[in-house]
């Protein structure tokens, strides 16, 4: 019974000693934490319409949350009573401890302020990168994440988008789907120019400057191949991607001209 009383009057103390400082320190926790969230959210009011374009503004707002959240976080063990000054040496051996045992996610951060600078894509580009092909979505201090025509969402570490090839499709404003098809020997190379052409310009969304091509490509083994090249915006990509396989077999069908395609010849020896 003693002990237990010795240790509630001890806990009694510390709560004396120490639970008004607790206190405060959630509360200012809190409270920073909204007050960051406010300034976060002015800072975006104001600069949004301004020369940051949407792909910088949000780099920028990102690493300011995480600058003031260390201040926090700095402020409120400040507020429990560790001294700031200990706390800011215990800081620096942590983070090159931290930073030794996180090599990678300290290139990542690096990648982010190369992307930054030299600006190899932006938020909306499509681009082709490790791999995959998508939109660039976000870019934020350590990822790089893009939605996939299937509609997956690829987060590629910003590390690997700095120091491996990136292909920006979007660097001009136009692309140029590229087909081949290929057809019958049999079939009249004019007419089938012309019939492929048509699917071409009938398409609103394929631009007329630069023109629309359909050349022959390749004499292959069973086929005579076209190479069919229409030019369109770069958000329409996809669309006329697919719509000009989809019309440019409707159309050789209706104009007699054959798709060849491999036949399996089977032969059987009787007896």
């Amino acid at each position: 019974m003693e002990d237990y009383q010795k240790y509630l009057d001890k806990g009694k103390d510390l709560f004396v000693e120490y639970g008004p400082k607790l206190l405060a320190a959630i509360g200012l926790l809190v409270i920073g934490l909204w007050v960051i969230k406010r300034i976060i959210r002015i800072v975006r009011k104001r600069s949004e319409g301004g020369r940051l374009d949407g792909t910088l503004l949000k780099f920028i707002l990102n690493l300011l949350g995480w600058a003031l959240k260390i201040f926090l976080i700095i402020a409120v063990l400040g507020q429990l009573g560790i001294e700031t000054t200990a706390l800011m040496g215990i800081l620096a051996a942590l983070g090159l401890g931290i930073g030794l045992a996180l090599q990678g996610s300290l290139a990542n951060l690096a990648g982010g302020f190369l992307i930054m600078a030299f600006r190899p894509y932006k938020l909306g580009d499509l681009i082709q990168a490790q791999g995959e092909i998508g939109h660039v979505i976000e870019i934020d201090i350590f990822t790089t994440k893009i939605k996939t025509p299937d509609n997956k969402l690829v987060i590629i570490p910003n590390g690997a988008m700095s120091n491996g090839n990136i292909t920006n499709l979007s660097s001009h404003g136009v692309l140029k789907v590229f087909h081949t098809i290929g057809v019958s020997y049999d079939a009249d190379i004019r007419q089938t120019k012309e019939v492929l052409m048509n699917v071409l310009t009938s398409q609103e969304k394929v631009l007329k400057d630069p023109p629309p091509m359909v050349e022959v490509s390749e004499l292959a083994d069973s086929s005579v191949n076209f190479a069919v090249r229409p030019a369109v915006k770069t958000e329409d990509y996809w669309d006329v991607y697919f719509t000009t396989l989809e019309r440019a077999k409707k159309a050789l069908d209706q104009a007699g001209i054959e798709i060849p395609y491999p036949h399996t010849v089977e032969i059987r020896k009787q007896g």
